[in-house]
């Protein structure tokens, strides 16, 4: 098992299986810059993914499935949106019901399209190719690490440079961090609050649209039920312990993604298929626990370092 891990293919694989979680991160560290508390990205992952396969198999074309995915992830996008910035809904409420109503409308579709109760198998999706780095590709150990993976993979360590240049290096982004520390002083400053929030909102939900197409168009080739097995929550889960860096949330994210690939390791010695399910979201809970234990630390010792008031004796 120690030499499966040390070779270059679980490197490789790695990268594989933190693309979805490196998409959905830098969706989360948009929304938490927006101060807009989003768990809906579970429900924008699922509708994208069926939404991808459904419009690549009746069109037969990728682009139009691409497209098609998008449509559907920004939709619950701005549903979360409108339900939680106009109608004052608890943004956790909002976030169940439409990871809810997710996982059944994907099926109930899946079921209506197909006739199937699970997946898509029976269509003729499409799935996006797979990329050969030219130089890259021929050099030693680096080739085989870096080159031939989907273009997802490429474009979800893009997104990464993309998330940081849009929040310090255009007006969206300067706006959007403004908004999330004080929503009043960017107010008084003409900013309008909720159409920057929906902004925000809506470019998480592409980003978030894209992990999920990356499910059912490149990791598999068919939608199946329920197929992000939290993984959204496990990209919040590094967005936080990432404290809202677009650097950190990747690598939190890739660490999740490597116990992952540890897992499917496991499997194949024989170990119980449950172990493995259970690898990512136990390191989730130690992560969590320790970003937890780390931020009353730093509350601790703020309230030490206050200065304390004089007395003086009469």
């Amino acid at each position: 098992m120690l030499e499966q891990i040390l070779s270059l293919s679980f490197i490789s694989s790695i990268l594989r299986l933190s693309t979805p979680l490196l998409f959905v991160g830098m969706a989360a560290v948009i929304g938490a810059k927006a101060n807009v508390l989003c768990i809906a990205y579970e429900s924008m992952m699922l509708c994208a993914a069926l939404g991808g396969v459904l419009g690549s198999a009746f069109s037969q074309n990728l682009i139009v499935g691409m497209l098609c995915g998008i449509l559907c992830g920004c939709i619950i996008a701005i549903i979360f949106g409108y339900f939680v910035l106009f109608l004052d809904t608890p943004p956790l409420l909002a976030g169940l019901a439409l990871n809810t109503l997710g996982t059944g409308a994907t099926l109930f579709l899946v079921y209506l399209t197909t006739g199937m109760k699970q997946d898509t198998s029976k269509l003729l999706s499409l799935k996006f190719p797979r990329v050969d780095i030219p130089i890259i590709k021929d050099i030693p150990v680096v080739g085989e690490i870096l080159s031939g993976h989907n273009v997802l993979v490429y474009l979800a360590l893009l997104s990464v440079v993309f998330v940081w240049f849009l929040l310090n290096k255009t007006t969206l982004g300067l706006r959007i961090k403004a908004v999330g520390v004080n929503k009043s002083a960017a107010a008084s400053v003409g900013i309008n609050v909720k159409k920057t929030q929906l902004y925000a909102l809506l470019i998480s939900g592409v980003l978030a649209s894209f992990g999920g197409m990356f499910l059912s168009m490149a990791y598999l080739p068919y939608f199946t039920a329920n197929m992000t097995a939290g993984r959204g929550f496990i990209a919040i889960a590094a967005q936080n312990l990432g404290q809202g860096s677009p650097i950190l949330t990747m690598l939190f994210s890739m660490l999740f993604g490597s116990v992952m690939a540890v897992g499917n390791i496991a499997q194949s010695f024989r170990l119980p298929s449950q172990f493995a399910a259970m690898l990512p979201y136990l390191f989730t809970i130690i992560g969590c626990l320790f970003r937890g234990v780390q931020t009353k630390s730093k509350l601790e010792r703020g309230k030490n370092d206050k200065p304390k008031s004089l007395s003086f004796k009469s």
